[in-house]
C-alpha cells in the first residue's frame, strides 16, 4: 500500500521532502488544511458581495494595470487570462522532477489558508501530483519578483484544459488530460490565477532540487578526495581535531572528523611519508570543503524558510478582517541564497579538479597518467582537460545572477531578484560538479591500484570495490568518454543514508 503525506501547518524540512520523494508517497489535505482553504474563500467571497472598493488584483488588473476596476461578472475571465497571458516561458522544458516538486510547494502554499483560492483548485493540483501529470514549463521567462509568473502560468494552464501536461511518458494537451481523466476543467473565481501564479515555486523548487544533490555530492566530495589523499600518499596531520578546535568553524570541523574516519585503519596513511606535507588541494580538504558545508546549511536555511511560508499577493487574513497587497512573491531570499549556493558547489568542483592534476602528474611514485606505458599510452592526460574545462565554466555560472535588475510593467515593478536565473544557473553548476567528482574519482581509484599490496581503508576498499563493480582498471589507452559516463551514473545510482546527508 503506498504511504500518504498530509498535508499541513507542521514544519516541513528538507529530510521530509527527500523521503516523499524517494518512497514515492502520495499528497492529501488534513482536515486543518481543507477548514483554512474554505474559510479563507468563503470570508472573500462574502468581502467582494459586500464591498464595491477595488482590491488589487481580486477586482481589478494586475501590476501597471492595477488601477483598472474589472466588474464581477467578468472575474472568471480576468483570472483566466492573466494564466494564459503569462504564459511566456521559453527555452529548455523544467526537467519532471523539478515540475513535480512545484506542484508539492504549491499545494503547500495555499494549503495555510491566506490566499483564497478554491478547495476544489487545491485538490486538483494533488490530483495532478499523485497522478504524475505533469505540466509542461519552461526554464526561461521569470524574473523572480512578482512570483514565477511564467513558470506557474503553464503550470496553472491545464487547470483550465489549456497547455501542455506529460503523462506517462507521453506529451497531453491540457484539454485531453481533463478528458482521459473525466474531469471538468476548474472555473477559477476572484484571485485564483494570482493565487496561482504569484509564488516562488519555480525557485525553490529548484533550490529543494539542487540542496538534496548537493548534500549527496558534499559527501562524496569527502570520500573521494579521501580516496585521493590515500591514492596520493598523502599525509593524515592536517585532519587532526587539535588543528580544527583552534579554528571552529562547523563545516570543517565536520569534515576533518568525516576524512580521518574514512581513512581510519588505511595501511597507505599510516605507513611513513618521505614528504613534510601535500599540496593544499589535499591538505585544505577540511577548510575548503568544509566553507561549503557551511554554505549549504545556510541555504537550507533559507530555503526551508520559503517553503513553510505564503508567497502569493495579496494576502487574506481572516482573523484580522484585512486584504492586504505586499510584496512576499519577491524572491530576493532565493536569489543570493542560489548564487551563495552556486559559488559554493563550483569550489568544491574547483579543489576536486586539483586534486586529479595532482594525481596525473607523476609525482609520489604513480606513473604519469596513471597508466603504465606512458608514451605509448596518453592515459588518464585529457579526463583532467576535461575537468578543467567544466571547472572553468562553474566559474563563469558562478558569477552572481541576484547583482541584475531590469524595470518591468511600465515601471510598477521596478527591482526584481532574477533569483529564477540564479536557480537554472546553480542546477547546470551542481550537475557539473558531479562529473568533476566522477572524473576524480576515475583517476583516484585508478592511482589506487599502483599503490597494491597495500589497502586503503576498510571503508574506501568497499567503497572502491563498488565502484570497480562498474568501472574496471584501465591497462592501455581506451575510448574514456565510456569509463567517465560510467562513473557519473555510478555517483548518480549512489544511495547515501540521509543521516549522512543532514546529520
Amino acid at each position: 500500500m503506498t504511504e500518504t503525506h498530509s498535508i499541513s501547518s507542521k514544519y516541513l524540512s528538507l529530510s521530509i521532502i527527500d523521503t516523499i520523494i524517494n518512497t514515492n508517497m502520495l499528497l492529501v489535505l488534513s482536515d486543518d488544511s481543507v477548514q483554512k482553504i474554505n474559510k479563507c474563500r468563503l470570508y472573500l467571497d462574502e468581502k467582494l458581495a459586500k464591498n464595491k472598493n477595488p482590491i488589487y488584483g481580486i477586482n481589478t488588473g494586475f501590476g501597471a494595470l492595477y488601477n483598472v476596476k474589472i466588474s464581477k461578472k467578468n472575474l472568471t475571465i480576468l483570472q483566466e487570462n492573466l494564466v494564459m497571458s503569462h504564459a511566456c516561458g521559453t527555452g529548455d522544458k523544467v526537467p519532471e522532477s523539478i515540475v513535480k516538486l512545484m506542484l508539492f510547494l504549491k499545494i503547500q502554499s495555499l494549503s495555510y489558508g491566506y490566499s483564497g483560492v478554491q478547495l476544489a483548485t487545491v485538490n486538483r493540483l494533488i490530483d495532478f501530483y499523485n497522478n504524475d501529470i505533469l505540466p509542461v514549463i519552461y526554464t526561461q521567462g521569470s524574473l523572480g519578483a512578482s512570483g514565477d509568473l511564467a513558470p506557474l502560468a503553464h503550470m496553472a494552464l491545464p487547470l483550465i484544459g489549456k497547455g501542455e501536461v506529460t503523462y506517462k511518458g507521453k506529451i497531453f494537451t491540457g484539454e485531453e488530460i481533463l478528458q482521459k481523466f473525466g474531469w471538468n476543467t476548474i472555473e477559477l473565481q476572484s484571485k485564483e490565477g494570482l493565487a496561482l501564479l504569484n509564488g516562488t515555486q519555480f525557485m525553490s523548487a529548484y533550490g529543494v532540487s539542487i540542496l538534496l544533490k548537493s548534500y549527496k555530492l558534499s559527501y562524496l566530495a569527502d570520500v573521494i578526495g579521501a580516496l585521493s589523499l590515500d591514492a596520493f600518499d598523502g599525509r593524515i596531520e592536517p585532519f587532526n581535531t587539535l588543528i580544527h578546535i583552534i579554528r571552529p568553524h562547523n563545516g570543517q570541523l565536520k569534515t576533518a572528523e568525516k576524512i580521518k574516519g574514512f581513512l581510519e585503519d588505511s595501511e597507505i596513511i599510516n605507513q611513513k611519508k618521505k614528504h613534510v606535507q601535500d599540496p593544499y588541494s589535499f591538505r585544505c580538504m577540511p577548510q575548503v570543503h568544509g566553507a561549503s558545508k557551511d554554505t549549504l546549511n545556510f541555504v537550507k536555511k533559507t530555503i526551508e524558510t520559503e517553503i513553510n511560508s505564503v508567497t502569493d499577493n495579496p494576502n487574506i487574513f481572516v482573523a484580522s478582517d484585512a486584504i492586504i497587497s505586499g510584496g512576499n512573491f519577491h524572491g530576493q531570499p532565493l536569489a543570493l541564497g542560489l548564487d551563495f549556493l552556486g559559488i559554493a558547489l563550483s569550489e568544491l568542483g574547483n579543489i576536486s579538479e586539483r586534486r586529479t592534476f595532482q594525481l596525473v602528474s607523476g609525482l609520489r611514485g604513480l606513473p604519469a597518467f596513471l597508466v603504465s606505458n606512458p608514451g605509448l599510452n596518453s592515459g588518464l592526460m585529457i579526463p583532467q582537460y576535461t575537468a578543467a574545462s567544466i571547472v572553468s565554466q562553474n566559474k563563469q555560472l558562478a558569477t552572481p545572477a541576484s547583482v541584475d535588475s531590469i524595470v518591468s510593467s511600465n515601471g510598477q515593478e521596478d527591482h526584481v531578484s532574477m533569483g529564477a536565473n540564479a536557480a537554472t544557473k546553480t542546477k547546470r553548476i551542481v550537475d557539473n560538479l558531479e562529473t568533476i567528482l566522477a572524473i576524480e574519482l576515475l583517476n583516484a581509484s585508478q592511482a589506487m591500484e599502483f599503490r597494491r599490496p597495500l589497502k586503503t581503508s576498510e571503508f574506501l576498499e568497499s567503497f572502491s570495490s563498488m565502484y570497480r563493480m562498474d568501472v574496471h582498471f584501465i591497462k592501455e589507452d581506451c575510448v574514456l568518454h565510456d569509463f567517465i559516463s560510467k562513473s557519473i551514473a555510478f555517483i548518480e545510482n549512489l544511495n547515501v543514508d540521509s543521516k549522512e546527508l543532514f546529520g
